[in-house]
């Protein structure tokens, strides 16, 4: 803020300082609390508001999909008029949840996970909002329960016959699964990949000191952003919210 004549304050145009890199509004906690506040929580349904504060206790509980992209993820299933869809790591179930609310009462979800035990405690919010019956979940590895789905796929004559999928699974595995998902997800279909920016860390100097779990998913995730932006396969667009947020569009 600065004065004009003595009288009375002079504001500061708001966007005087911005160009093309640093034209981003979440910059203070405060902010993002307006934000969730504001548009994201008073439409949050009550049974996914109940799986996200018990999935605040838990051990892991910073594994959880923030409200914010929850509610991009269903926005962009509605957008897509996604019936079938795909979900590779799904711990509690918090987007899991907003995926099945998001479907239709015909749409199905195939949802993969090696924890069982988690996924335990989002089942019960999954069966009380009544879409447990679009919910195919399916306990294993990711890569291992893709090849077997593409199999069925391929049994039952379907060619990439998938709408949607998202991705919020073991990073260093991230590449190998947009291969994959890439033969499941039909043309004109999404597959949106979360964490892609790591907690900033991607953009660190490689002499950052990082905890070993750090610095190898830091390393996986620039792989596959660096893959990803030169793949003429597909459309996509990085957001900068949550852990950073990549959609995919299949273009061939």
């Amino acid at each position: 803020m600065t004065t004009g004549n003595g009288d009375a304050p002079v504001i500061k145009n708001a966007h005087s300082d911005i160009d093309s890199t640093n034209k981003t509004l979440l910059k203070s906690d405060a902010l993002y609390k307006y934000v969730l506040d504001t548009t994201v929580l008073p439409r949050e349904p009550e049974c996914m508001r109940e799986l996200r504060l018990i999935t605040d206790k838990h051990k892991w509980g910073y594994m959880q999909s923030s409200a914010d992209e929850a509610q991009l993820l269903g926005m962009l299933l509605k957008m897509a008029g996604a019936k079938r869809t795909i979900e590779v790591g799904v711990f509690t179930g918090y987007s899991l949840l907003a995926t099945a609310l998001a479907l239709p009462e015909d749409g199905k979800v195939v949802a993969i996970d090696p924890d069982r035990e988690s996924y335990e405690v989002g089942r019960p919010f999954i069966e009380k909002a009544g879409v447990a019956h679009k919910v195919d979940f399916r306990e294993g590895k990711g890569l291992e329960k893709l090849d077997e789905l593409l199999a069925e796929e391929a049994a039952a004559g379907r060619e990439a016959a998938f709408d949607f999928a998202f991705v919020d699974a073991d990073k260093p595995n991230y590449v190998k699964y947009h291969e994959q998902l890439l033969q499941l997800v039909r043309v004109g279909g999404h597959i949106i990949y979360d964490n892609t920016l790591w907690a900033g860390t991607v953009a660190l100097p490689p002499d950052t000191p990082l905890s070993d779990l750090d610095r190898r998913f830091s390393v996986a995730i620039r792989d596959l952003n660096s893959r990803l932006a030169a793949d003429p396969r597909i459309d996509i667009c990085q957001l900068s919210m949550a852990d950073g947020i990549t959609i995919c569009r299949r273009l061939v």
